[in-house]
């Protein structure tokens, strides 16, 4: 199984950025699947998570400002960023979930079974 991410970088607070994750090896869209980041000196915390009929969950502090989606004709994920935040910054993870299904654990940074390289988003001030 390979996840890839690309899309990310630095961009100037109040920018928008668009993540997108390609999976391979995986029955795309039997899965949940999400985001996760983490900053430095930070643990990883799960961002947005997306289940096999398109019901997302999102992050308190990003709900509004990001969204996500899938293209199961693709195999893609995708994280739209906008109004990006300093405190935004982070490594960026695209993850698959162990189901079809997306839980509250995700946000706790667990509750996935494979897990990307990462890109990363720089937010300055």
């Amino acid at each position: 199984v390979q996840l890839v991410e690309s899309g990310g970088g630095l961009v100037q607070e109040g920018g928008s950025l668009r993540l997108s994750c390609t999976v391979s090896g995986l029955s795309f869209r039997d899965y949940g699947m999400g985001w996760f980041r983490q900053a430095p000196g930070k643990e990883r915390e799960g961002v947005s998570c997306i289940n096999w009929s398109n019901t997302p969950l999102y992050l308190d502090h990003v709900r509004g400002r990001f969204t996500i989606s899938r293209d199961n004709t693709k195999n893609t994920l995708y994280l739209q960023m906008n109004s990006l935040k300093p405190e935004d910054t982070g490594i960026y993870y695209c993850a698959s979930g162990t189901d079809r299904f997306c839980r509250q654990a995700w946000m706790r940074g667990s509750d996935f079974t494979y897990l990307g390289q990462g890109t990363q988003v720089t937010v300055s001030s």
